[in-house]
C-alpha cells in the first residue's frame, strides 16, 4: 500500500489521464446538439436519441467494463476506454453522417464505463484499501474537472469539427502517458459461475441510485427554476459543480479517517438542506449558496458507500463492484430524468426539487443497510468473492 504522505508519479498520471479522458468528452458533448440539428439536419428527436443512446449502452457496459478489469487488469480496461473515447471523436468526424453520429455515441458509452471503472480500480489498488475514499475523491475531481473545463474549452474552439478533434487529442495523450505507468496488480482466477448483481451490492446500489436521483433535476431544472427568481441559474449551477470538485479533491479522504456513515449521512443532511432552499425559490445569493451546499453535501455519499463496499470486496472482486455501484447510478439518473420532466410539468419545478429530497429519505434508509455493522468474519463477507459479477 503506499505510504500516507505521497501516492507517487504513477497514481497521479492515473488522474492526470482521466481527467484528459473526460476532457475530450466534455468538449464534445455540448456541440453534438447544434450540430445534429444544424448541420445534419437532424430533428430534435433525433437530438435526443442521439444523446440518449450514450446512457444505455454506458449502462449496459458497466457489466462488461468490470470483469474486464478484474480479470484482465485495470490498465487494460483503462487504456480500452480510452481507446474507445479516441474513436468516438473519429467517429464524430467521418464523413458518415446521422450514423456516424450515432456510432460516436455508442463508442463513448462503452469507452466511459471503461474509462471510469479501470480508473477506480486502479486507483484504489495504488493507494491502497484503507486510502479508497480518497483515490476515489481523486478519480471523481479529475471527472468533475474534465466535465466542468471541457464545454468552456469546446465554446473557444468554436466548431464541433475542433471539438471532436480535440476529443481524439486528449485521449490518445492519455492513452500514450499510461503506456509508461506499470501495474502491479495480478488477476485472479474465477471458478463457477458468478452473479450478474450479488445481493451484498444492491442495497449500496439503491443508497448511491437515490442519491443521484437530484442531479437530472439540477441539469434540467436549475436554470428554468431560477429564471424566475433572479436568473441565478447559471452561477448556482457553477457553485454546485465547483464545490463537488473541490470537496472530492481536499476532503475525499474524510471516509477514510472517519466512520463512512457519518460522512455519508452528513452529506444526506446538507444536500437536503440546499434542496429544500431551492425548492422555495430563494433570491440569488440564497440560491448559489444552496447549490453550493448542495454540492458539497454531494460529494460524500458515493466514496463512503464505496468505500465501504471496497473493504468487504476482495482484491479481484472490485472492479466489477464498481461497474455495478456505476450501474445502478446511470439507471437511477435515466429513470429520474423521465419522472422529474413529469412532475415539473403537472406540478411546477419546485415540486421536481422536492421529488429530489424525498429521494434522499430512501436513500437513508438503503445506508441503514449498508453500514450496518457486521462481525469481521460473518460468512456474508467470507462469500461474497464467490458471489460477484458474471463475466
Amino acid at each position: 500500500m503506499a505510504s500516507r504522505s505521497a501516492l507517487g508519479a504513477g497514481f497521479w498520471a492515473l488522474i492526470g489521464s482521466t481527467f484528459l479522458g473526460f476532457l475530450g468528452i466534455g468538449t464534445a458533448l455540448p456541440a453534438i446538439g447544434p450540430h445534429v440539428r444544424h448541420d445534419l439536419g437532424g430533428s430534435d428527436q433525433t437530438v435526443g436519441f442521439v444523446i440518449g443512446i450514450f446512457s444505455f449502452v454506458a449502462l449496459a457496459s458497466r457489466f462488461l467494463s468490470g470483469p474486464l478489469a478484474d480479470r484482465r487488469g485495470r490498465k487494460i480496461a483503462l487504456l480500452t476506454g480510452l481507446l474507445s473515447c479516441a474513436l468516438a471523436g473519429a467517429a464524430y468526424l467521418a464523413p458518415l453522417g446521422l450514423p456516424g453520429m450515432f456510432l460516436g455515441r455508442i463508442l463513448q458509452g462503452f469507452g466511459e464505463a471503461c474509462l471510469y471503472t479501470g480508473a477506480a480500480a486502479w486507483a484504489v489498488e495504488v493507494a491502497g484499501i484503507q486510502r479508497s475514499g480518497q483515490a476515489l475523491g481523486y478519480v471523481s475531481s479529475g471527472i468533475w474537472g474534465g466535465i466542468c473545463t471541457g464545454p468552456a474549452l469546446g465554446q473557444w474552439l468554436g466548431t464541433f469539427e475542433r471539438a471532436a478533434f480535440t476529443q481524439v487529442i486528449a485521449a490518445l495523450v492519455a492513452f500514450s502517458i499510461l503506456l509508461w505507468v506499470p501495474e502491479h496488480y495480478q488477476p485472479e482466477r474465477h471458478a463457477g459461475p458468478r452473479r450478474w448483481i450479488p445481493p451484498v451490492l444492491v442495497p449500496s446500489g439503491l443508497a448511491v441510485g437515490f442519491v443521484n436521483v437530484h442531479y437530472p433535476v439540477i441539469t434540467g431544472f436549475l436554470v428554468l427554476h431560477l429564471a424566475r427568481f433572479g436568473n441565478s441559474g447559471p452561477t448556482a449551477f457553477s457553485a454546485y459543480a465547483l464545490l463537488i470538485l473541490l470537496s472530492r479533491f481536499f476532503l475525499g479522504g474524510l471516509p477514510d479517517r472517519i466512520h463512512p456513515s457519518i460522512t455519508y449521512y452528513g452529506g444526506l443532511a446538507a444536500m437536503a438542506l440546499g434542496l429544500g432552499l431551492l425548492a422555495i425559490g430563494p433570491p440569488p445569493v440564497l440560491a448559489v449558496s444552496a447549490a453550493a451546499i448542495l454540492g458539497f453535501g454531494f460529494s460524500f455519499p458515493w466514496s463512503s458507500t464505496a468505500a465501504r463496499v471496497l473493504q468487504k470486496i476482495p482484491s479481484g472482486e472490485r472492479g466489477s463492484a464498481l461497474g455495478v455501484l456505476s450501474a445502478f447510478v446511470d439507471l437511477f439518473v435515466g429513470v429520474s430524468s423521465f419522472v422529474a420532466g413529469g412532475v415539473a410539468n403537472h406540478f411546477g419545478y419546485s415540486a421536481a426539487f422536492v421529488l429530489a429530497a424525498v429521494a434522499l429519505v430512501a436513500a437513508a434508509f438503503a445506508g441503514r443497510l449498508v453500514f450496518t455493522p457486521e462481525p469481521k468474519d460473518s460468512p456474508e463477507e467470507v462469500a461474497v468473492g464467490d458471489e460477484c459479477l458474471m463475466g
